[in-house]
């Protein structure tokens, strides 16, 4: 029986982080998690773009572009969504799910999901670093993970 599962070490390419302003007070963390993440595994910071986008909708469209420019040997996508009053919270969560779901089935590098989907500003900054972990940190980690199991599957 053999058995293949990603690691965290030998991981080499150039790594992409697309990323939300909208709720910036909380993405900003998401990116410093995700960068402390990838450089405690030896990844350099000069391999790390990190893409700045207005909202959450807008991460699909940009990590299709880095998709097809060949260049990064995972991408991942960092945001924060908090529910209002209205259904813009459904629509855009649904839609921007989906588009990464896509993309990451018809992908020949692993994209990553690191957005918060929370009920309220505090929900959010807590899974952003304050106690409930860092899921841009989380990410980070199963992006290399997933870059060394796609290269075990690529051989």
């Amino acid at each position: 029986m053999n058995e293949y599962k990603g690691n965290y070490t030998n991981i080499h390419g150039p790594i992409a982080i697309v990323v939300s302003k909208f709720n910036e007070i909380v993405t900003k963390n998401l990116v410093l998690g995700a960068q402390e993440t990838l450089k405690q595994f030896g990844i350099k910071e000069s391999d790390v773009d990190v893409f700045w986008v207005p909202g959450a909708f807008e991460i699909g469209f940009t990590t299709q572009k880095l998709l097809n420019s060949n260049k990064y040997a995972g991408i991942m996508s960092l945001g924060a969504v908090i529910k209002g009053e209205t259904d813009h919270y459904s629509m855009i969560i649904q839609n921007v799910t989906g588009a990464i779901m896509q993309m990451n089935l018809q992908a020949k590098i692993p994209i990553t999901f690191g957005i918060l989907t929370t009920e309220n500003i505090e929900q959010a900054l807590q899974r952003s670093g304050l106690k409930a972990g860092n899921e841009g940190s989380s990410t980070a980690q199963s992006l290399l993970e997933m870059i060394s199991l796609n290269d075990q599957l690529n051989k």
